[in-house]
């Protein structure tokens, strides 16, 4: 059984993106931590980029929701939670 790839199997699922940003950043915290590039390197869903300015970006639409940010980023950069209302990623088997 073929699998494919990893971008056709991630198109196999269901994104309801919900009305607003699950994903807050304190730029602040952000930049005196250094998280951003962190964040960067971290996230399988390429979510964050930190801008010429070092203002720490957030792509949310695009969150895979698979918590990676939360584990490595430190205490009060970021404040996540998961999308309201059953919006966010339904992940299919195959």
């Amino acid at each position: 059984m073929k699998l494919g790839t990893i971008a056709e199997r991630l198109g196999r699922n269901r994104y309801d993106l919900g009305a607003s940003s699950h994903i807050e950043v304190d730029q602040a915290a952000a930049r005196a931590t250094g998280a951003g590039r962190l964040l960067e390197r971290v996230c399988p869903a390429g979510v964050y980029s930190v801008g010429p300015d070092g203002a720490l970006g957030v792509l949310w639409a695009a969150c895979l929701e698979c918590g990676t940010c939360l584990a490595v980023a430190p205490p009060g950069v970021l404040t996540w939670h998961y999308p309201a209302g059953g919006a966010g990623v339904a992940y299919r088997q195959g």
